[in-house]
């Protein structure tokens, strides 16, 4: 972890159940359906909701000082990939423990960074080659609703064998994520040669709702495939983010 960093967390969904009660036996009536139903209601939520590891490498540094970004923003930062590495749970009633999805997203500007958060991204997914045709869907399902509006277009979806190992090392920034000769990312932890203005913080926050946030060093991350008419390289930058997901 990095000094300073405040928590990324974000507030937990609210369960709201609504009453109209007219008299004191619908009232009744209604406490103890209710009271039924609740257990199955919860139950229903638990099941909707993936948990993991997530990994998540740019193509411009989220770890920075201003200096560092202002010369980056609308240059860099139009590529990343995001790796969910689902450890429990299930996406829309169908059980995904055990699965990989990766997405390769391109945008038209900085991500982070956009007037209006408009990027018009494009994404290829990789879904783990182990998932049936309905967790296929249910992981596809997941990632665009998890990038919330950052992803505009799917332009293609394939299955691969993926990888996925992340927090390996005792400050939890080490990762390795392999769809072979597709996608490859291997992180590790920031130290203090990695400080170059002793002012960086965390310039750009992750690109979807996750807990305990990690800034890390990529060693390399690259993209293999021209589906979204390009493919890229980057080595050495303070460019990741290994996190959790899920309640």
């Amino acid at each position: 972890s990095v000094d300073g960093l405040g928590s990324l967390e974000a507030d937990p969904p609210e369960f709201n159940v609504k009453r109209n009660l007219h008299t004191m036996k619908p009232t009744v009536f209604c406490l103890a359906l209710a009271l039924a139903i609740a257990p199955m209601a919860f139950a229903g939520q638990h099941e909707t909701v993936a948990k993991g590891d997530y990994v998540e490498v740019r193509s411009c540094d989220v770890y920075t000082g201003p200096c560092f970004a202002n010369g980056e923003m609308g240059l860099t930062g139009t590529e990343a990939v995001m790796t969910w590495n689902i450890k429990e749970g299930a996406w829309n009633g169908v059980d995904l423990a055990g699965l990989n999805v990766i997405a390769v997203v391109h945008t038209s500007e900085t991500m982070g960074y956009a007037i209006d958060d408009i990027y018009n991204g494009r994404a290829l997914l990789i879904v783990d080659e182990k998932a049936d045709a309905d967790q296929r869907a249910a992981l596809e399902a997941m990632v665009v609703a998890k990038t919330d509006g950052l992803i505009k277009e799917v332009v293609k979806t394939m299955t691969s064998e993926i990888h996925a190992k992340v927090g390996a090392c005792e400050n939890s920034g080490c990762a390795y994520v392999n769809a072979p000769g597709l996608v490859e990312v291997n992180t590790r932890c920031l130290g203090e040669e990695d400080h170059v203005c002793n002012n960086e913080r965390v310039f750009y926050q992750p690109l979807t709702e996750v807990k305990d946030a990690t800034p890390a060093f990529s060693e390399i991350a690259t993209m293999d495939d021209k589906s979204l008419g390009m493919t890229w390289e980057v080595s050495g930058g303070r460019n990741a983010f290994l996190a959790t997901f899920g309640d």
